[in-house]
């Protein structure tokens, strides 16, 4: 059986790392103001110069059941199935319109990533490794959903201003970590963006120290692959952070920047490590 692995665009891989796993993306819609733009042909620059000059953030629409089924059509004109890994059912309702046009095709199965962005390319990946076997597809999502509670998925906010915009973050909050210097760690735990560690100071500075920390807490890796994954963020901290894992023995370093959906929660100079946190044990 030929199986293809699919995801939304917020699974925030290039074009590149799409095909080399081959992946299948459907994207998320970005409305900067009266204009409608295609989440990956659209930059983290413009998101943010749009933000600077409205003060508001774009706004992202749930893909609607009608565009998922023409997408599973067209994809299943060359594969036998579909398993499709959607943005968390905790952040967006598109997970409940792909299920919907789902129900409507043969061999189209959903999979509730509990993540997003490259948490979600982990597992994708994985489903890709397991599609390139003889393994049966109802077998195949067994074994991603087995691995979904081990992802470990965070990241170091720059700013809470687009948290504050986006009502994740009160005026107060955003008041003192600004006064402080503070920037929040956000996890990923059951499906939902929830506040971390806090770490005071410079940027670089707070980048090894949510790495050590995260390093420290999820200390059971699968080494063969991470992603640090960012909101441009500056070299030094992309540099700092792919030092620290290499020193943790991590042997796929993947540095991938994050998509316009991602980006228009975070903001600028947003850092991440993402990784499974299950010593490699699949099975």
């Amino acid at each position: 059986m030929k199986i293809a692995i699919s995801a939304e665009s917020t699974v925030d891989l290039s074009k590149e790392l799409l095909a080399k796993y081959d992946i299948h993306v459907i994207p998320y819609n970005i409305i900067l103001g009266e204009d409608l733009f295609l989440d990956g042909e659209i930059t983290p620059q413009q998101i943010f110069d749009y933000v600077d000059e409205t003060g508001v953030l774009p706004r992202t629409s749930a893909i609607n059941a009608f565009n998922y089924k023409e997408y599973f059509e067209g994809i299943l004109k060359d594969y036998d199935a579909i398993v499709h890994i959607a943005l968390s059912s905790k952040i967006s309702s598109s997970i409940n319109n792909a299920r919907e046009a789902a129900s409507e095709l043969n061999n189209v199965r959903i999979i509730d990533s509990q993540s997003l962005s490259t948490g979600i390319a982990l597992e994708c990946i994985y489903a890709s490794e397991l599609a390139k076997t003889d393994i049966g597809l109802d077998e195949l999502v067994a074994k991603v959903e087995k691995r979904i509670p081990y992802v470990q998925a965070s990241f170091v906010v720059n700013t809470l201003s687009y948290l504050h915009k986006g009502g994740r973050c009160s005026a107060l909050a955003l008041l003192g970590a600004s006064i402080l210097r503070l920037k929040p760690q956000i996890l990923l735990k059951d499906g939902e963006m929830i506040p971390g560690k806090k770490f005071m100071g410079k940027s670089l500075g707070c980048v090894n120290d949510y790495c050590d920390a995260t390093l420290e807490e999820f200390n059971n890796p699968d080494k063969s692959i991470v992603f640090v994954t960012h909101s441009c963020a500056t070299q030094d901290m992309v540099d700092a952070a792919k030092a620290k894992l290499v020193a943790k023995g991590f042997k796929n370093i993947l540095e991938t920047t994050a998509g316009a959906t991602i980006t228009s929660h975070c903001g600028p100079k947003t850092l991440g490590i993402l990784y499974f946190n299950d010593g490699g044990v699949k099975d």
